[in-house]
């Protein structure tokens, strides 16, 4: 008789904690400040973590992540929630071909509508439908509960902080590398 537990199936190797991958980093790379590992590698796992609890939200609304770009894109436009095809591309980094795809797909779905301009014949306006506006806010509603469950434990002063320098590290990455987010200015 084993002492071993029985396994029911393949398991998915454990990731290290981060104190374990920054020792390994050390180990590998003197040089390493600690304190800074820490910091960004424990953004990295808090914002891969985060992109699949929203990714499964949204699938259980039946809607992909690049759907809800869309929606959101149109959202921040502001009512009418209308905008051009070309201009949903450039803010959201997308070829035409590649932004006429989701386009159509979506259209396809009832989330948006695409129709020509009356003032102008040759331009076609996509615009949110209630349906698509829907999926906007129960996503919002499901992310906004999520959210307030992840900061349950901070107060609200550090909450404040804690926004604040996370501010300050998006300031000085747009500064830094002002072409590393491709959509961060047009949003503004």
């Amino acid at each position: 008789m084993s002492d071993t537990p029985e396994r029911s199936g393949p398991q998915a190797p454990q990731e290290p904690t981060l104190d374990e991958q920054i020792a390994a980093y050390q180990r590998e790379y003197r040089d390493l400040d600690p304190q800074v590992e820490k910091v960004v590698s424990a953004l990295g796992r808090l914002n891969r973590r985060m992109n699949v609890a929203y990714g499964r939200q949204l699938a259980d609304l039946g809607i992909s992540n690049a759907e809800w770009e869309v929606l959101k894109t149109l959202v921040l436009a502001g009512a009418p929630y209308r905008l051009g095809p070309g201009e949903l591309a450039k803010r959201l980094g997308l070829t035409p071909a590649a932004m006429t795809h989701r386009i159509d797909r979506m259209a396809g779905e009832g989330l948006v509508t695409r129709d020509r301009d009356e003032n102008n014949r040759v331009r076609v306006i996509v615009e949110l439908t209630d349906e698509g506006r829907s999926k906007w806010l129960e996503a919002m509603r499901m992310a906004t509960g999520f959210e307030e469950d992840l900061l349950q434990d901070l107060t609200a002063d550090e909450r404040g902080v804690l926004g604040e320098v996370l501010i300050r590290l998006l300031r000085r990455v747009e500064l830094t590398q002002p072409d590393a987010g491709g959509r961060l200015t047009d949003l503004d």
